[in-house]
């Protein structure tokens, strides 16, 4: 099962407050240890929404609006992708993670659906289509 690991933002990750160096050693070394485990697909932090943009979306209609976005709480400032064998196995794990900030911080887990989770709404013609773009995008990297 794959899961993606959301670290919420907080108010000095939006203010663009970078991380310290034994938070950045710390962090570090326990995506090492998610590498040698086989359970860590990507990760990444992001920079904060000031930066960013969002692009809203009614029928046919696209509007951009700028960041930065008020709501703090609700705005990711990093992730992870996982590969795990259960959501009680994907906790474990970061309940190993370093805090990412300090202080009061909150980290959220999500499965990402799989192919088979779809149904018969997922055409043969569509499984063949995610599998040819899986395999073009890992010959990309």
């Amino acid at each position: 099962m794959r899961f993606m690991v959301i670290v919420r933002a907080t108010e000095a990750s939006e203010a663009g407050q970078m991380p310290s160096e034994e938070l950045l050693t710390a962090m570090g070394n326990y995506n090492e240890e998610l590498v040698r485990a086989g359970v860590m697909l990507a990760g990444e932090g992001l920079h904060p929404s000031s930066k960013g943009a969002r692009v809203r979306f009614s029928g046919d209609r696209r509007d951009v609006v700028d960041g930065p976005f008020a709501e703090t709480r609700e705005l990711i400032a990093g992730f992870w992708l996982i590969q795990v064998r259960s959501l009680d196995e994907a906790i474990e794990w970061v309940k190993r993670a370093p805090n990412p900030f300090e202080g009061e911080s909150e980290i959220e887990i999500r499965r990402i659906f799989e192919a088979e989770d779809f149904g018969a709404e997922f055409t043969p013609e569509a499984r063949v289509q995610e599998e040819r773009l899986r395999a073009e995008l890992a010959s990309h990297h």
